[in-house]
């Protein structure tokens, strides 16, 4: 790696720009982090979406999070026309009078906005991934390597380029002991403590073709609490509260009192908490996958092969990634077009094999990132 560039050295206020969705910024902690290690003495401010900014509040080497929703991340296009938003984002980071800006993209997303956007702010440094021609927007233009990397190694190479580096490649996510000691008393008065192994089943996700059926996770749910003796906590935001109470009403009512109804009741800290108390987390590629990754709960993910899981499968953590091979693997999409197959034909038993599995410790961390146990369903016809 370069020694760190002469410019980023002086830089005594950083923005770190990520804007897309919570597990996004996650794994980015890692290349935060090496900005932290190279400037300790600099004051680092994360620019984030509404949701991806919950994870920044937690992350110990950021000073400040700003929340931006920027109209270039909205995928279903309900963000109303409003220019005046940019113009006030423009003069708030102006007003900061910022240093340097690092710019996080996934493969498939244009740094280029955001760059514009520091270019008007008068941010003097803006470095970043492109592959189009950015003009005078980047003062620095990296290019990655081409070849398969896994998000975290992406955020790494990016700093990186600029001669930021950490020893220190696991995700990072303080959670507050306050919120840890009230996951302990709800869980204390609920009867969730003790002997049975306590499995946080996320169901619910942004993008429909990312998420396992509801049906079949109630079967999962039937099948951990009657073979495995679990106790089940089904999370998610306020909006899925319907969802958790379809799959409990599939559940026979011996079941059901063992498979507790969270959805909406935790905040972000409490979510974590609980993710961190837990023996398990099973759910579909999205955030909490990347909670459990952080704070080292072993996961088991329903992951739909709309994107590689080379790329964005869990980070440093026992785990197991099921899905069904397919033709369309690696689609982008956010509907799936067809039947789903690559997630609707994982069968609920091989989920419980693999929750089986991580709840022994049979499976095992890998040291570099890549997928512990794969399990696959088969290719289709």
């Amino acid at each position: 790696m370069s020694p760190l560039d002469a410019r980023w050295a002086a830089a005594r206020r950083v923005l770190a720009i990520r804007l897309d969705n919570l597990g996004d910024v996650l794994l980015t902690t890692p290349a935060i982090h090496a900005i932290r290690a190279s400037l300790p003495e600099a004051e680092i401010t994360l620019l984030a979406g509404p949701v991806g900014a919950q994870a920044g509040r937690l992350n110990p080497d950021l000073d400040d999070v700003i929340v931006y929703q920027a109209p270039w991340m909205d995928p279903w296009s309900r963000l109303p026309h409003d220019s005046r938003r940019e113009q006030h984002m423009i003069a708030r980071l102006k007003a900061r009078r910022f240093d340097g800006a690092i710019i996080f993209t996934s493969f498939r997303q244009s740094p280029l906005p955001a760059a514009y956007l520091c270019y008007l702010a008068d941010i003097p440094l803006r470095v970043a991934a492109s592959i189009d021609g950015p003009g005078s927007l980047l003062t620095t233009r990296h290019k990655h390597p081409e070849r398969m990397m896994h998000e975290v190694e992406r955020g790494l190479d990016l700093v990186g380029a600029i001669g930021m580096d950490t020893a220190e490649r696991d995700l990072v996510l303080s959670v507050p002991d306050s919120a840890r000691a009230a996951v302990a008393d709800r869980l204390a008065d609920i009867g969730a403590l003790g002997d049975r192994p306590l499995v946080v089943l996320h169901p619910g996700c942004s993008m429909p073709a990312r998420t396992y059926p509801w049906e079949q996770y109630a079967e999962v749910t039937a099948l951990l609490i009657g073979r495995l003796g679990a106790t089940v906590a089904l999370t998610g935001v306020a909006e899925e509260r319907p969802l958790v109470e379809r799959i409990r009403a599939r559940l026979r009512p011996a079941l059901r009192e063992r498979a507790l109804p969270l959805a909406g009741d935790l905040d972000f800290p409490g979510l974590c908490a609980l993710i961190a108390a837990a023996d398990l987390t099973i759910t579909n590629n999205t955030g909490p996958m990347h909670v459990s990754a952080a704070v080292k709960t072993p996961v088991v993910a329903l992951f739909a092969l709309t994107n590689p899981p080379e790329q964005w499968g869990p980070w440093r953590v026992p785990h197991r990634l099921l899905f069904y091979d397919v033709p369309c693997r690696i689609c982008y999409s956010r509907v799936c077009p067809y039947g789903h197959e690559c997630l609707r034909l994982v069968p609920p038993a091989m989920v419980l094999d693999a929750a089986r599995d991580l709840l022994s410790g049979a499976v095992h961390a890998a040291t570099n990132g890549a997928t512990a146990s794969v399990a696959q369903g088969g290719k289709r016809p």
